[in-house]
Formats: structure tokens, sequence, C-alpha cells
């Protein structure tokens, strides 16, 4: 891995600034018309009670999720753990437990590896995030609501939970040439730096997040000064260069409402590391850097295991080259209290010897008028282009080498680049954004949980990569892909995109998973979801013959079959896309999912961007998985049936014989490849599938329909009658394809109209009385199922997708109100915000923090605007 180097300085119109790091019941239902409950106000409103001030802050838009800096989270939850596991399990799983310890034994202290998944040692809940910094692929940092420094994803797949004390920003205030007021804009109390002002009264300050930017306000106490910084990362829908880039700009608005003037600096300091022992190793050095191009000056002090500012006429930029993080900080304090601004000594810092620390300052300064207004800007960059994965044989250059290159020194012009094109930015974003804020039809909930569950897409241990330079196609398509022309051509334009399962479960494009996330990517970014499914095809058709023991079972299979999709395509200890399958708890060549969620991405995919080239090139991987998948289908009556054991997502939850979820989805992959077949002219597809789709669909109401929905599986066991969430997976699916008409129209509407009420009545409303979304299993008398871990618990992105599939079928508020449930539990509740998990229980219990499918959210956006238009249509 390369060392990092981080940066800071500014660049300015008014008052630029820049630090950058591098190298190194149903009467809730009023939604329609953008009304929202009581209680469910008085869920929002309980996140500002705490709030004393007055200040609204320099434009701050009404939509997103917004906290006071004092506010504590009443509910406080455990993940779900090792020791979680009733006895009753313990005993029917030992066989598993043991060959579990003994695989993790082995990878924690014999390889010396993170698991991709460790059930002994599940994140513990942290109510302090905020929106990350960073575009996609470059890491990210993100900066907690209270305005700390406290998660740092710079190395591939891997996160540092650690909160830096030096990283701060401070404000000086002076009048008359006199300061009057220096304060760390933080409300901790910490050990070092005693000799800095901390403790900034909370009840003055709020925090509020439309992700990609967020605002937080800070009304100084007897000052009347208000600051409002404004974070932004360059996150913009269809853009492929600006949205990989590794960097992020804080502007200060600086209002001063008294009647004289007032001089104001911002310091932003940043120790030159994670705060992990790497920092202590030695050889870092902090050094100050210029760079003009373009008419603009940035200024700067860079970290090296660079930051930079264009002084804009009326601005200062000082800079304190090194201090120590460990110390009480009284030099770097007191040589801003004396004059509002920094020394700016000439020459690098020294090197540190082992076990030091070192950390930097810049400054920015203006003068705000009486009554006025001033802007800073700072910025945030780390440059790290050069990364292996866990087995080191590989090096990698990350997406934005092609514009910045991969030497490692590309700080001060990645700063400076962030701070001269943050405006188009913000115009894009805003144009992307705007016409969802102002709808008057959406709920402010909805707005807010839209733009920020889209952190996950940056935050995600987030891979884009370059292919490199002398790469090849048969590097990317393996021995056996061929016939996927467009592959090498696409991954060369638009690079290789990897995300992981979620932070704690460490595999990267988990398949069945990125099934519900797809949306976000397929709507906003849709060739890095051509370039995904690529990748998954490449996979498709090779295979690795190597053995495996299977921790489920306890049964040695190869790792990867032909003809069946990954399950995901890599661990990033190892070597994602060489060796794929990271997951081995159960052998997914048995699940019945995964080929089947391959051909529907693939359908939808072409649906939302016409490529017929891509079309034409995935339709034989199509066939290829769906012939392998009809062994499934043991008793030739067009459906295929699970095999009582946990062969699809729901990896603990036993179906047998038919079932809804895979036999929806299997049936909706025939309709499509029905579909397909008659745009690509093969008729002998389409007649072989119109007579399964015939057969399938009559087996599925005959074996599941109970005239109000349909049951969980066909086994006729205790549990074969629970309600199920996703049951009208194939459904959802189906039409946000636009297939929901003529001999597409494969479910019966009367049915899926019957049974999506009936989840509504169970699963949404007999759930924690309709406020936690839905469950993912009912009994009919209204009783949780408890037959597994899962059927009992809500997956925050199945309800999302669920949410969707009721306003495809016309249940808009029933949709609205099923996903409200989710984001007031997990956003306003429990204190989950941009670290979304996949599950919680009605009480006490959470799994699995941060994670992929809860951006199936956007199919929820998909479904509104396929309704808009087809209400245009219809007009």
């Amino acid at each position: 891995q390369e060392p990092g180097v981080f940066a800071d300085g500014q660049v300015g119109r008014q008052a630029p600034g820049v630090f950058a790091e591098g190298q190194v019941g149903r009467q809730a239902l009023r939604v329609a018309d953008g009304q929202v409950d009581g209680a469910a106000m008085a869920d929002s409103a309980k996140l500002m009670e705490q709030f004393e001030g007055t200040a609204h802050g320099h434009q701050v838009p009404s939509s997103g999720w917004r906290i006071c800096l004092a506010h504590e989270f009443a509910e406080k939850r455990k993940p779900y753990k090792a020791s979680d596991v009733s006895a009753y399990d313990v005993v029917k799983y030992l066989a598993l437990g043991i060959r579990y310890l003994r695989w993790w034994y082995r990878k924690t202290h014999v390889e010396k590896k993170c698991p991709v998944i460790d059930l002994f040692n599940p994140l513990p809940l942290r109510q302090i995030y905020g929106c990350p910094l960073g575009g996609f692929g470059g890491g990210t940092i993100t900066r907690g609501w209270r305005g700390e420094f406290c998660r740092w994803q710079l190395n591939p797949g891997v996160y540092h939970y650690k909160t830096v004390v030096a990283d701060q920003f401070t404000v000086c205030l002076r009048r008359k040439g006199r300061t009057v007021y220096q304060q760390v804009l933080s409300v901790e109390r910490p050990s070092v730096l005693q000799g800095w002002n901390w403790g900034y009264c909370s009840h003055y300050a709020f925090y509020h997040a439309l992700y990609p930017r967020a605002w937080t306000v800070y009304q100084l106490p007897g000052q009347d000064v208000v600051l409002t910084c404004r974070q932004v990362s360059p996150i913009i829908p269809h853009n492929y260069q600006d949205t990989s880039l590794p960097v992020g700009v804080f502007v200060w608005e600086l209002e001063n409402g008294s009647d004289e003037a007032v001089d104001v600096s911002i310091m932003l300091t940043l120790r030159n590391g994670m705060g992990t022992k790497e920092d202590k190793r030695g050889g870092h050095w902090n050094e100050p850097f210029s760079l003009e191009k373009e008419g603009a000056r940035v200024l700067g002090s860079s970290l090296l295991h660079p930051a930079g500012a264009n002084p804009a006429a009326g601005t200062g930029v000082t800079h304190f080259t090194a201090f120590n993080p460990a110390g009480t900080g009284q030099a770097v304090w007191q040589d801003l209290l004396q004059d509002g601004r920094l020394d700016s000594p000439a020459g690098k810092g020294s090197l540190t010897e082992k076990g030091e620390v070192t950390a930097a300052a810049v400054c920015a300064t203006c003068t705000v008028p009486a009554q006025g207004h001033r802007t800073l800007e700072l910025g945030l960059a780390w440059d790290m282009p050069r990364i292996h994965f866990g087995s080191k044989e590989k090096l990698h250059l990350r997406r934005y080498t092609r514009y910045f290159g991969s030497a490692g020194d590309a700080c001060p012009a990645l700063s400076h680049y962030a701070l001269t094109h943050y405006e188009q930015w913000e115009e894009k974003i805003e144009s992307w954004q705007r016409p969802i804020l102002e709808s008057s039809h959406l709920p402010p909930w909805y707005k807010s949980a839209l733009f920020n569950e889209l952190y996950f897409v940056a935050d995600g241990g987030t891979l884009w990569l370059e292919l490199p330079p002398e790469a090849c196609a048969e590097d990317v398509q393996g021995p056996a892909g061929a016939g996927l022309s467009q592959i090498f051509p696409v991954l060369r334009e638009y690079g290789r995109f990897a995300y992981l399962e979620g932070q704690e479960y460490r595999m990267y494009n988990t398949y069945d998973v990125h099934f519900y996330a797809s949306f976000a990517l397929a709507m906003l970014w849709p060739k890095l979801e051509i370039s995904l499914q690529y990748d998954i095809a490449a996979a498709v058709l090779n295979e690795d013959t190597q053995p495996r023991l299977y921790l489920m079972n306890g049964q040695t299979a190869q790792v990867k079959l032909k003809n069946v999709v990954p399950h995901d395509i890599g661990d990033p200890e190892d070597e994602p896309w060489q060796r794929v399958n990271a997951y081995l708890i159960h052998d997914t060549a048995g699940w019945k999912d995964l080929n089947l969620k391959f051909v529907l991405q693939v359908y939808r995919d072409y649906y939302l961007t016409q490529d017929t080239a891509y079309l034409q090139d995935m339709w034989p991987v199509c066939q290829a998985v769906m012939d392998l998948e009809l062994k499934f289908d043991t008793d030739d009556d067009g459906l295929i049936e699970n095999s009582g054991f946990a062969d699809q997502t729901y990896d603990a939850w036993v179906a047998t014989g038919a079932s809804a979820y895979c036999g929806s989805l299997w049936l909706a992959a025939v309709c499509v490849m029905c579909k397909v077949a008659g745009i690509v002219g093969d008729g002998e597809v389409l007649q072989k599938y119109s007579a399964i789709r015939r057969k399938g669909a009559e087996a599925f109401e005959r074996l599941l329909w109970n005239g109000k929905y349909y049951n969980y599986d066909s086994s006729g066991g205790p549990f074969s009658s629970t309600v199920m969430s996703d049951q009208c997976a194939g459904q959802w699916f189906l039409r946000a394809s636009g297939l929901d008409h003529s001999e597409f129209q494969v479910f019966p509407r009367s049915h899926i109209l019957s049974a999506l009420k009936t989840i509504f009545e169970l699963n949404v409303m007999g759930f924690a009385n309709g406020t936690m979304g839905a469950v993912n299993g009912m009994r009919p008398d209204g009783s949780l199922d408890r037959s597994s871990l899962q059927s009992s618990e809500a997956w925050v992105g199945v309800v999302y997708a669920l949410a969707a599939t009721m306003i495809q079928e016309g249940l808009v508020q029933e949709g609205f109100h099923t996903a409200e449930g989710c984001y007031r539990t997990v956003w306003e509740r429990l204190g989950m915000a941009f670290q979304t998990p996949e599950a919680y229980c009605q009480q006490k219990l959470f799994r699995s923090l941060a994670y992929m499918r809860p951006l199936s959210i956007w199919s929820m956006q998909l479904a509104l605007e396929s309704r808009a238009c087809q209400g245009s249509s219809s007009a």
C-alpha cells in the first residue's frame, strides 16, 4: 500500500482554504399530499429539541436529516453475535459452530487476516456518524455529526473506527485588533491538547445532512456571529470523472450580526495519520506548498507519511508546519490567539522519530463587515493511487489516476481542482435533487432517506479501478468469456467497480444483495452497473476447481462452478476478481436465486439504458444460467423447488419445495427470457420459455396461493403458511422493468394486491404497531415467525423494495408508511445514521451495520417516476 499524504491549505474567491491528505394505524397514511402524522413529526422533532439557538444557518435546505449537537439517543442497541444464538440453535448447529470456530481461528490467528464475517467481534453501535467525504473508489473519510473525523476507509475494504482528537476546526474572532473569542468547534473535552479551549456549547449548534452535502450551523454565544460549515463531495450522477475523486470541500459561510466589523479566522488542524499505530512508525513530515494554475494559486501544508489555498483579495492564508498532537498544543493555540494568524515558517518540518506523531495546521482569515457575510473555503484531498489487496499479488490503480496520475504526489493538484470546481459540482447536485426536494407529493422523511442512503455507494469499502495499460481482453474475460465482445472496451473506458456487502460482511459485489441495491447504480451511474454486470458475466462463464470445505454442511465442493452466478467477486484480504466466492457458509452453486437475479438485472439494465450491445452480449450468458437453473425443477411442473436448506439470500431461513420467494423470481426470470428472446429474434428459446411460463404459473398458483397470499413454501410444515414480506419479489422486478402487461402479467394482479394488503396488515401494522417497517415473516395469527433468526428480523433493504412494490401496484400510502417505519427507526430512534444495518429485531438487537441492501430505496423512486409517466401518458 502506498503511504498516505495529508495536505491542508486554501483556495479562494473571498476566502479560500484547502486541507488535503494523501500519499500516505392507517390513520397515519396521509402522505399523498406530503403530510405526515403527528407521532412521526414528534420523532423527528426530538432530534432538535435540545437546540437553544435561534440561527437557521446560511441557505441550509429544509429537507434532510437534522440533529442538534446536544442530542443523546435514548435507545442503545447491541449487535447480534455468537453469544446471542439460542440454546436450541446451539444444539441444532453445533457442527457448524465447531467448523466456523476452526476457520475463524485459522484466519485470525494463523493467517493474521480479518474474516469476511466475524461473529465474535461485531461492530458496536456508535451513534456518531455523518456524511462521508470523497467520491467513489478513492477511499472515504467520515466526519461525525458532532464534528469529529471518526471513520477512515483509505485502504481497500479496511476501516479504522477511530476518532482523531487533533483533527478539528477552530474559530478565532478579533475586534479592533484584539482577540475576543477563540474556540475549538468541538463539544468534547479530551485528555490531550489541553492547551486548547474545548467544550463548545452543543445546544447552540446543529447538523443537517442531505448527501452528498452536509451543513453544520454554529451560533457563537454572545458574539452575534453565525458560522455555517457546508461539506461538499463530488457525487454527481452520470459523471464518471469527478465522482471518482478523493476530495471534499468545506465552505464556511460567516455571518456577522453585530454593528462592527469582525476578523474571522478558521483554523483546520490535522494529524499526520488516522490515529493508528502506523502514525508512530517514524519518517513522517509536514511541508508547506504553493501551486498556481489557471489564475488560481493554492497555498497549503502537506502531511507526508499535501492542502492548498488561492488567496483572494482580503483573505489571508497562513500555516503552522508541525506540532505534537499528543501534547498540550499550546504553541499553535497561542500563535493563533496572538493575531488570528499562524506564523507560516518556510521549509518542511523534520522527520518524526519512531514513536513520535506530528500534525499541521492551516488558517484562513478575512474581515466580515458589520451586518455582513463572507465566505472561506477549505478543502481536503488524499492521494493513495496504487493499491494491493491482501494477497499482494497485483498492483492496481484507482480510477482517479486516469486524471491525476499515479505517482502519489497529486494532493496539491487535487486540492486546486476541488476548490476551483466545487461550485460546478453543487450546481449539478442541486439540479439533480431539486425536482425531488421541491415535490409537494413526497414526504420530508423520504427525501432525506433517498439521498442519505446513497452514502454507501461511496463508503461501502468501494473500489473503482483502472485496467492496467498492458491489460488485454483475456485478462478480464477469462478463458471462457470470449463471447463477451464489449467487456474489454467497457472496462477500459469505465473501469472496474466493486463495493462490499457491508462494512462487517466483507465480500465485494455480493450478488444476491446487489440485486436489491443495484437500482442506485442503474439509475444514477448506469455505466458502473453495466461494468459490474460484465465482471459477473465473466465469472459466470469461468470456474474455479479448487476444493473447499463449506461450513454449513461440512462437505467439500469446488469453489466455483461454470455457468453459475458467483455469490461475490472476492475478499479484500485476498485477490478480488481473480478469486471469487469468498463466502463459504453454503455452497452457493445450490442456491436458487443467484442465476435468476442475474437474468432479471440484465433486462432491467437494458430497459433503463437501451444498450443493445450489452443485451446481445448477455443473452448467451442468460441462456446458460437458466438452462442450469432448470435442474432445480425436479418434477417438471415448470417451477423450481428449494432443496430443504437455506438456499437463497435468506441464508439462515430454510425453504422446502416450491417457495413464494424463489418461485416468483423464477417466473419473473422466465418472463424476461421470453421478452429478450423476442427482442433478439430467438424463436426457439421464446417457444421453450413460453411453455415453461404457462406451466410454472399454474403450478405457482396451485401450490402456494391460499386465497389471501402466497405461502412461504409448499412443504406443509409448521411454518409453511408464514406470510413473507418478500413474497412478491418477482413482481417487483417485472414492474420495475416495464413488464407489467399482457403476456408478462404472470401473477394475477388481484392476488398481488391481496398479498400486499395482507403483508401490510400483518407484517407492517402487526409489527411494533406499524412503526418499524415490515418484519420478514409473520404467522397468519399475527405472531412472529421464530423458526429462524432471519424470519423474525426486519431487513431495511427488503422493506424499501416492498414499499416500491406497493407503490407500483397503486398502494402508495401503504408503501410510504411501510418505508417510513424503517427510516424513523434507523435514523431517528436508534442513531444509525450513515450506517444503516441489514437487520434489526423489534427489541434489543441489530445485525450488520453499514449494509448494501438499503440502497433499494432507489427502486421506490423508480416506481414513483414510472407512475408519474403513466399518469402523464393517461392524461
